[in-house]
């Protein structure tokens, strides 16, 4: 499936490799790319509103 989205590689230890596939099958996304972004998008979120907090 080709895709125009940017992509990179992230390596990660055991532990946080196994946090992500347990976030992935707890949130029942098909792939671990999905929950990787997920993961992403709710950590950018956090940020923010923790930046917006502090002003």
């Amino acid at each position: 499936m080709a895709t125009d989205k940017p992509r990179y590689t992230v390596s990660v230890d055991n532990e946080l490799f196994q946090r992500i596939e347990d976030f992935r099958f707890e949130h029942r996304f098909q792939t671990r790319s999905e929950a990787t972004v997920e993961l992403i998008r709710l950590g950018l979120e956090a940020l923010k509103k923790e930046q917006e907090e502090g002003e």
